[in-house]
């Protein structure tokens, strides 16, 4: 261990002022046989850093482990898991060229694949001790596309604000009705016609105003495709 390696019974122990990892937790880094925990800033600062790189989560199925811990899943007797420094990664959500090739990038020298398993080993031993291990990983059919930001609406296009403007119309024409008819109500008969006039625009605004709910409904969904 380093001098600011550090380590506690329990993951719960680490204290909230000093964990600056945001896409990992103590819990998820702790030994899976006795939440044990020894945290290793240099190698998490690179788990960090790698974690940045890809832009995506990393499903982590081990990384420290207690000496008994490590002998009971079989682990070689000098593992980096005993160090802290060492992550299982899973490749369910990454193409592991792309991976591997990111984690070598932020310094991460020990690199073990697992094809049949499906995860990835990496751990931050120096330069000079530096291995690669495993089998390789088979190309896969469809690679891994970028994951594309949320399809938003074409607001040029929205039905909402093509009903809204059909509402606003109606409205506006039909208060203009209602203003004239107060204003000429000494004007000769057929002016009593905007009576009618009136309430068959404030039908069209009702109407109008139900085509603003259905489209937003329809927008909405949209949005959530």
């Amino acid at each position: 261990m380093t001098l600011s390696t550090r380590a506690y019974a329990r993951a719960t122990d680490v204290p909230v002022t000093s964990w600056r990892w945001p896409n990992f937790s103590p819990q998820e880094l702790a030994c899976r046989g006795t939440g044990a925990l020894v945290v290793d800033p240099r190698a998490l600062d690179m788990l960090q850093s790698l974690r940045n790189r890809l832009g995506k989560p990393m499903i982590i199925t081990s990384a420290y482990r207690s000496p008994a811990h490590n002998a009971r899943v079989g682990g070689a007797p000098r593992s980096r898991h005993l160090e802290g420094i060492a992550f299982d990664v899973r490749m369910d959500n990454h193409d592991p060229e792309a991976f591997i090739a990111q984690a070598r990038a932020v310094g991460f020298h020990g690199i073990g694949t697992y094809p049949h398993q499906g995860f990835v080993h990496i751990d931050a031993r120096p330069a000079s001790e530096a291995a690669i291990w495993g089998d390789p990983f088979p190309r896969r059919a469809t690679p891994f596309a970028p994951e594309a930001p949320p399809r938003r609406p074409n607001l040029a296009g929205s039905r909402t604000l093509a009903g809204a403007g059909a509402a606003g119309v109606a409205v506006v024409t039909a208060g203009a009705s209602e203003l004239a008819q107060d204003g000429l109500a000494e004007a000769p008969l057929w002016l009593a016609h905007l009576d009618a006039a009136r309430w068959m625009l404030l039908a069209v605004a009702l109407v109008g105003i139900a085509v603003v709910v259905r489209a937003r409904i329809s927008d909405w969904k949209a949005l959530r495709r």
